[in-house]
């Protein structure tokens, strides 16, 4: 399932042999409460199969399970999971690939979204090709941040979400839980498609007439009749961002250049459009861009490199590694 538009970079190539998440969460537990939150590490895992692990060995329904994100199943992770449950276990337990590190109490259930971003630790491997070109294009996206595509996880084991999402349109029913992935997987297809639009016209980065813009570090947006000088500043300062739909209803609209950039791109996909539409899923906006936060890099040797950066929620490590260059993942 491509990601939209070509990676920036594609004279590079390189195997992805270590990758780390780390969760930062802004709440500390309190130790005392009816909801007992688990810091866990997995391996080779996905977060829903480690959620209903979890409902299995408490004995509960898997709706008592939640977690703050899913996180990568090729990735070493460290995230929260909570468990609506009287009963406790022991931080040591594990099952393969999973192990429980901390078991604290809460009064609050963890809800989705809660977490306010992840830390990571890449490791590329038998990097081949020009190094120099791989410093350039660090250095680019160490200043210009780097096209902020939903990774292709969101669309499932070869693109086995956006097919059910294609079914669910066509009149199929669904489970609650596969419905809310084929939604979110036909949102996160047609963004790809429109920032890969503006990644060809080279403005996913700059703003340009009509534009809804967003402010960093939050949902708002606000609308740009004129792209002036002091919003240029501001979009230099990552303050502000361009943005693209998450298609739905309602919502806010573009205009002018945004809105037939935007426009172009989704009479070409009817289907998705109008199957959103019709289940009611609300439009939203999303920023075209993201920063890294404390992007560092070293080399290891002449064909390894290491990358730390941090990354807001819903932003995916894979989307930044390929503006880099062409990774593998062992499937």
């Amino acid at each position: 399932m491509a990601l939209g538009g070509p990676p920036l970079a594609g004279k590079l190539r390189a195997q992805l042999s270590d990758f780390f998440v780390r969760e930062q969460m802004p709440v500390t537990p309190t130790g005392v409460g009816e909801h007992l939150w688990l810091r866990v590490q997995k391996t080779g895992s996905n977060t829903d199969w480690v959620a209903e692990k979890l409902a299995s060995h408490f004995g509960v329904a898997r709706k008592a399970v939640s977690y703050a994100g899913r996180k990568d199943r090729y990735a070493v992770t460290e995230q929260w999971f909570c468990v609506h449950t009287t009963r406790e276990i022991d931080p040591a337990e594990y099952w393969p690939g999973v192990q429980v590190l901390e078991a604290v109490r809460h009064q609050r259930k963890l809800r989705l979204g809660t977490h306010s971003g992840n830390e990571f630790a890449l490791k590329l491997s038998r990097l081949s090709g020009d190094r120099e070109l791989a410093e350039e294009r660090l250095a680019v996206m160490a200043a210009r941040g780097v096209p902020n595509y939903f990774g292709e996880q969101r669309f499932g084991r070869h693109g086995a979400n956006l097919v059910l999402a294609r079914q669910l349109f066509a009149g199929r029913r669904l489970s609650r839980s596969k419905r809310s992935l084929a939604l979110s997987s036909a949102r996160s297809y047609l963004f790809n498609l429109i920032l890969a639009a503006r990644v060809k016209a080279d403005c996913w980065d700059q703003l340009i007439a009509g534009d809804l813009a967003n402010l960093e570090g939050s949902g708002s947006v606000f609308p740009v009749v004129e792209v002036t000088a002091e919003l240029q500043e501001r979009l230099q300062q990552f303050d502000i961002h361009p943005t693209a739909p998450l298609a739905g209803r309602v919502g806010m609209n573009t205009l002018a250049d945004a809105l037939a950039l935007e426009k172009a791109v989704l009479e070409t996909q009817p289907e998705l459009t109008q199957g959103l539409e019709e289940q009611g899923v609300v439009a939203a906006r999303r920023a075209t861009r993201c920063r890294l936060k404390d992007f560092a890099w070293q080399w290891l040797d002449s064909s390894s490199l290491e990358l730390r950066f941090g990354l807001p929620t819903g932003v995916f490590a894979t989307s930044v590694v390929r503006e880099l260059m062409q990774v593998e993942l062992n499937d």
